[in-house]
């Protein structure tokens, strides 16, 4: 029987059930065959960011030497569509009589329904579950519905955890990553010094320098620094897990081994990094239960023929990163410099694009996709929509964030804004989180206006939303 593996959003050799399965039943057998799908057409139709594309094909490439190792060659196959690949399967497993595909399992629509097709083609495909600590479907309320508020989600979990332990799978005895890890960026010359990617290590190096130098040295301050942008307070794990290519149980594996009651204390500073880890979870069994989500609908019924104000300039204005608040502006520069944006300020850009522009949460959701190297449907969809009330929060809708007090109370010295904002760098600290006045007393030859005006802007929101609740 031969059994062909095929990769998907899961570019790694460590707690990787669907490669652990394949050497399991083609261990002792020669010409060990994996494939993978380079889709960039369809990647940008579910708004990739180049970055990200980037980001994954390094780790494709990486994953050729890898599994090499381990005397399996992997073919790196171009193709714009899930039909092609549909289409690729069927061939090759006839060519090659291949009698089972082995995956790990994509959430995501799309995804989902390519699989169903090729099942239903006859291809005898075998899928596991790697992006999850805790298996989607096991954590119910008690009348066997899904969580919509992630407090009792959390607990649930914690308690699943505990009650169940999780299916870590170590490391294959023969993974040779980490000495891989420096050749294979080396080798690429001149293509990793233009990646735009390239100031993100391979997940290996990630692992073992960056990772074990968060939980040794900055786990403990998390709680306290996770929200200051001006510091490098968090641990950078978000684009490897968006990508796939660390584990999710790896990472809760790390923690346990060194704080093995981490569990019991949910309440302590030391537990709020993986907190983070379960929001993550919870948005993606929240994706499992209402798969529409992926199709940009709105969790709550009722918002899902709102009629936003969309003004495309304020949009325009949003995206350039020329609102005339620094916090959010400097924010989105962040975003459109760096692909990537801290996670305190992915909320307050976001409530001000829905709650005091009053624009669609979907546009500010697809052009985060588009930019970010951490892209992630379950996790951008959840957090917009937690953003501008229209899905999963015990919040009501009346949470309106102030970006000048958060600006105050978050960057107080405006530190971050100065990184990004240099037009403002001569600003004395006490006007820096809202400048307009002490340009035009001092006529600063520096272009700066507020685009709204915040307490105008709330009282407007506030009867938009009423209006919506009352409907």
């Amino acid at each position: 029987m031969y059994v062909l593996l095929w990769l998907r959003n899961d570019l790694r050799t460590h707690d990787n059930p669907a490669l652990h399965y394949f050497l399991d039943h083609n261990g002792s057998k020669n010409n060990c065959k994996a494939i993978f799908f380079v889709s960039k057409k369809q990647w940008r139709q579910h708004h990739w960011s180049e970055i990200k594309i980037d980001f994954v094909l390094r780790h494709a490439q990486y994953m050729i030497k890898a599994l090499a190792n381990m005397g399996i060659a992997l073919d790196i196959v171009p193709l714009d569509t899930f039909e092609q690949q549909q289409q690729y399967l069927q061939a090759y497993c006839l060519q090659y009589s291949i009698n089972e595909v082995v995956a790990n399992s994509e959430l995501e629509f799309n995804e989902q329904q390519r699989d169903k097709a090729l099942i239903e083609k006859g291809v005898n495909l075998t899928l596991f579950e790697s992006d999850v600590i805790v298996p989607k479907g096991k954590l119910l309320t008690q009348s066997d519905t899904m969580f919509k508020v992630f407090t009792p989600f959390k607990r649930a979990w914690i308690k699943y955890v505990l009650n169940n332990g999780f299916d870590y799978l170590g490391k294959i005895k023969n993974d040779k990553t980490r000495s891989l890890t420096t050749q294979a960026d080396n080798n690429t010359g001149d293509e990793l010094h233009d990646s735009p990617s390239k100031n993100w290590p391979l997940a290996a190096e990630f692992e073992q320098e960056v990772l074990a130098n968060f939980i040794a040295n900055k786990h403990i301050l998390y709680k306290k620094s996770r929200d200051i942008p001006s510091i490098k307070g968090t641990s950078g794990i978000s684009p490897y897990l968006a990508a796939g290519v660390i584990s999710p149980r790896y990472v809760l594996t790390l923690l346990l081994n060194k704080w093995p009651d981490l569990l019991l204390a949910s309440d302590s500073d030391n537990f709020s990094w993986l907190n983070e880890i379960i929001w993550r979870e919870f948005y993606r069994h929240l994706l499992f239960h209402r798969p529409e989500l992926a199709k940009h609908q709105c969790f709550k019924e009722k918002y899902r023929k709102v009629n936003w104000q969309n003004n495309p300039k304020h949009f325009d204005a949003w995206k350039q990163g020329r609102t005339g608040y620094p916090i959010i502006d400097a924010a989105m520069r962040q975003l459109n410099s760096t692909g990537w944006m801290h996670n305190r300020l992915r909320m307050l850009t976001a409530s001000f694009l829905t709650k005091h522009l009053l624009v669609d949460w979907r546009w500010g959701e697809q052009y985060f996709m588009k930019h970010l190297i951490d892209g992630d449907l379950a996790a951008n969809n959840g957090g917009w929509q937690w953003s501008a009330s229209t899905g999963c929060d015990a919040q009501p809708y009346f949470r309106i964030f102030n970006p000048i007090k958060q600006s105050e109370k978050f960057d107080p010295c405006g530190n971050f804004i100065r990184m990004y904002l240099p037009e403002l760098s001569n600003v004395p600290e006490k006007y820096i989180h809202f400048p307009h006045k002490y340009l035009e007393e001092h006529q600063l030859n520096v272009y700066w206006s507020a685009i709204v005006e915040h307490s105008v802007a709330r009282t407007e929101a506030l009867a938009f939303y009423q209006a919506i609740e009352k409907a």
